[in-house]
């Protein structure tokens, strides 16, 4: 299933230009999760950070240019999108085929010490909220006193008024930047489709998530229901250092 490095650099562009319809100001999002990892890990010769649900390693590929001697472990279930980070951003991290939160998964990241800090972008959302507490506490128990859980995602408001306002806020702000003139999510999986380099990630892909489809929707817990779970796991301080519109880094300490 290996790619050539010029189909994952192709893919990986158009993924992120494609990401840039959804995660307002994404760069400066990304930017504000590598200032708070950065300042935890100040005192560490070789920070231990995971990238949860890294997909094709946007995320751990800024990181690393950041800290460039952090030990970076991206975990994802996605083969297709696990093989595009493998190959564009190779020497980023140490990726890791797994399902974040089912039995195993922790296991499966191999750490030889508790970990400094765990990122993730847009990505825990899809977790039910049972999966999610439970994943709080694996995170609380790999992560050392004093290292962070920096996740940055769209939390709606609980309060549906507020809601439409912040939802408006980014897509207005999104219109603005020409967001919206790049393809969609839907869009980039169709074409990656009729890419014959990509035709067995994709099968592989279809038997693990034969509901997955083309949408990236889903019912998303809110921001006040996150900072409940990361409280009921053990983390001593939970809240956000960052935000625009519904799009928030939401920073956990242990």
């Amino acid at each position: 299933m290996g790619l050539s490095l010029a189909t994952a650099e192709r893919w990986v562009e158009r993924w992120e230009r494609q990401q840039q319809r959804y995660a307002v100001d994404r760069e400066e999002r990304f930017t504000v999760i590598a200032d708070v990892v950065e300042l935890t890990v100040a005192d560490r010769a070789r920070p231990s950070i995971v990238d949860l649900g890294c997909g094709p390693g946007s995320l751990a590929a800024r990181l690393a240019r950041r800290l460039p001697d952090a030990d970076i472990v991206g975990v994802d279930m996605d083969p297709l999108l696990l093989e595009l980070a493998r190959t564009h951003h190779a020497d980023a991290a140490r990726y890791v085929d797994a399902e974040i939160g089912q039995d195993g998964w922790a296991r499966a990241l191999q750490l030889d010490r508790p970990l400094d800090a765990a990122v993730s972008t847009t990505a825990l959302h899809y977790l039910s909220a049972d999966t999610l507490r439970r994943t709080y506490r694996h995170l609380a128990a790999l992560l050392r006193p004093g290292g962070v859980l920096v996740n940055g995602d769209h939390f709606p408001h609980d309060d549906s008024a507020l809601a439409e306002l912040a939802g408006c806020v980014g897509r207005r702000h999104a219109a603005r930047r020409d967001d919206f003139a790049h393809e969609d999510w839907a869009s980039w999986w169709t074409a990656v489709a009729e890419d014959p380099e990509l035709a067995d990630l994709l099968a592989e892909r279809g038997r693990r998530q034969p509901d997955a489809g083309t949408a990236d929707s889903t019912a998303q817990l809110s921001l006040a229901a996150h900072q409940r779970l990361l409280r009921q796991a053990g983390f001593a301080h939970v809240g956000v250092v960052w935000q625009y519109g519904d799009s928030h880094v939401l920073v956990a300490i242990r």
